[in-house]
Parts: structure tokens; C-alpha cells; sequence
């Protein structure tokens, strides 16, 4: 079902017996027209358990798992002592997992895009299929209820998400209410059948004080796409004709006042500038209104 999950930059660790044999049992052939690459490295899974510790420490909600595949992280994952819920789209998975998970552990054979994700708080790990990563993703981040996720995609999907090198449009349009934060890469080597492109494990969180009120979300996320998709060079040309409405002399003393550019280009902001810029434009049609 799902792209499995690979390598910490760290030694292996002696791990248990059963910690080995479970992996072991992973390495089963993956179903291509699935997305399935399953994670079998075992300082990989390691750290991915380490992460889910690292976030869920923080509070005591149930985990989702998504794409269980044959419980390379469900078996681990499980032993956490929390309630546990593995969503795998590959019956057979599915089927062998269940057999092998203990009272406290459901396995649902099903799609995550189409899995009914609790309101209530819960923590989201998931080796999500490549070829589905975009998808996966938007559905996640619409998902009401959980708080953190730790996810394994492609590694450039990674660092996009994360704003390394810039972000991106998606990523800007969550940014005041998500937080995303690359952990590692992960090599195609870890996963078997092994994908051609390496993994990257990444984090997301949701903020516990918005930057922009969540009623805003869609004039916020419109915003953002008429500034990415504007025409000009750099931002002060950009925001003349995605934003007229904010007079171009702020636009120039806020660029000045942040220190970006005129010739910058929107992938240049972070967060909060995301959030000024939206801001800015609200006080302008504020005081246009008086």
C-alpha cells in the first residue's frame, strides 16, 4: 500500500529479536499499482518511532497509522501502549496484519482518502504511497482533529513542505495554522521494492495560536495563490496587480521595514511574513471602509 520508511543518518542500534523478525517479515513485494514501497531498514524505523515518541510524548492521544502495509511501524508502533488504529488499502495486508496485532490495535482495510478521520485529538503516522503524496497531503491537512504527523514522503516533497530552499505555494497556504519541519532523509535503500528517489521524514504540527484566524482560511488561500501565480519581477510588482488594494507606498515600507527585496520572489517569505502581508492587506481595506 503505502512507500515504507528508511534511514537515520545514525548507527544501527542492537534492536530485539522480535524487533528483527518483524522487520524481516516486511520484505514482502510490494504491490506497484499501490504505491507500495515498504519500509524494511531497521535504524529507519527507528527513528520514525523516535519521532512519533518525541511529538506524542507530549500528550496521550491515540495514533492513526497510515498505509500499515505488513507492520514494518504498526508492530513497533503498538508497543507504545496506545490506542492504535492502521489503515492499510491492500486486503491481504490487512488481513495478515490483524492476525498479528494485539486487543488494542484495529486494522481497517480501506483507503486513507476515504477513511472518516475522528474530530477528537489524535497524532497521524503514516509512509504514505509517493504517487499519491499531494493527495495525501491535502487530505491531512483538511483533517479536523489530530495534532501532530509524522510522514514519510519524497525527500524533495520534504524539504518543499518544510520551506527549505523556499516555499512553496501549498506550504504557504497552510502556514498559519500547520507548522512543518524536515527531520531526515531517507535512502531509496530502505525501502523494498526500493523506489527511485530517495524518502524524507518530516513533522507537522498544528499550531495552538493560529497566525490567521481560521475563519479566514479561504480569502487567506486566495491570497497567497494571486500572489504566487501574479505577474512581475519580485514582489513589489507582484503585489501592484494580485494586491492592488494595498496602496503601493505600504507595500514598499513593509518591504523595507522586514528587510526583503523588491525583486524577491513569494517563495522568499516564511510564516509570519505570510501572515503580515494578509494582515496588511486587511488594514488597508479596513481604513478604505472608513
Amino acid at each position: 500500500m503505502r512507500t515504507q520508511r528508511p534511514h537515520s543518518q545514525r548507527p544501527h542500534s542492537q534492536r530485539p529479536h522480535s524487533q528483527r523478525s518483524d522487520s524481516q517479515r516486511s520484505q514482502r513485494p510490494g504491490r506497484h499499482e499501490l504505491g507500495q514501497n515498504f519500509l524494511v531498514d531497521p535504524a529507519a524505523i527507528e527513528l520514525v518511532i523516535d519521532t512519533v515518541v518525541g511529538l506524542a510524548s507530549r500528550s496521550d492521544a491515540p495514533l492513526i497509522e497510515i498505509g500499515a502495509g505488513d507492520g514494518a511501524l504498526t508492530l513497533p508502533l503498538q508497543r507504545l501502549g496506545r490506542p492504535l488504529t492502521g489503515v492499510e488499502i491492500d486486503g491481504r495486508c490487512a488481513a495478515r496484519l490483524a492476525r498479528r496485532t494485539g486487543p488494542a490495535t484495529r486494522i481497517v482495510h480501506g483507503d486513507f482518502l476515504d477513511f472518516h478521520v475522528p474530530a477528537t485529538p489524535h497524532v497521524l503516522v503514516g509512509n504514505l504511497p509517493f504517487h499519491q503524496t499531494t493527495a495525501m497531503l491535502r487530505r491531512i491537512l483538511r483533517a479536523p482533529g489530530w495534532t501532530e504527523a509524522v510522514l514519510l514522503v519524497q525527500w524533495e516533497v520534504a524539504r518543499r513542505r518544510a520551506g527549505v530552499g523556499g516555499a512553496t505555494m501549498m506550504t504557504a497556504q497552510w502556514w498559519p495554522w500547520f507548522e512543518f519541519r524536515l527531520v531526515s532523509r531517507v535512502p531509496a535503500s530502505a525501502f523494498r521494492p526500493r523506489p527511485g528517489v530517495d524518502g524524507g521524514l518530516m513533522t507537522m504540527a498544528r499550531r495552538s495560536r493560529p497566525l490567521v484566524p481560521v475563519r479566514d482560511r479561504r480569502p487567506y488561500q486566495d491570497f497567497v495563490h494571486r500572489v504566487f501565480t501574479g505577474r512581475g519581477h519580485g514582489l513589489d510588482r507582484i503585489l501592484a496587480t494580485a494586491a492592488p488594494d494595498i496602496p503601493r507606498r505600504e507595500v514598499r515600507h513593509w518591504l523595507r521595514q522586514n528587510r526583503i527585496a523588491p525583486t524577491a520572489l513569494p517563495r522568499a517569505l516564511g510564516d509570519h511574513e505570510w501572515a503580515e502581508l494578509f494582515g496588511l492587506r486587511g488594514r488597508s481595506a479596513r481604513r478604505a471602509g472608513q
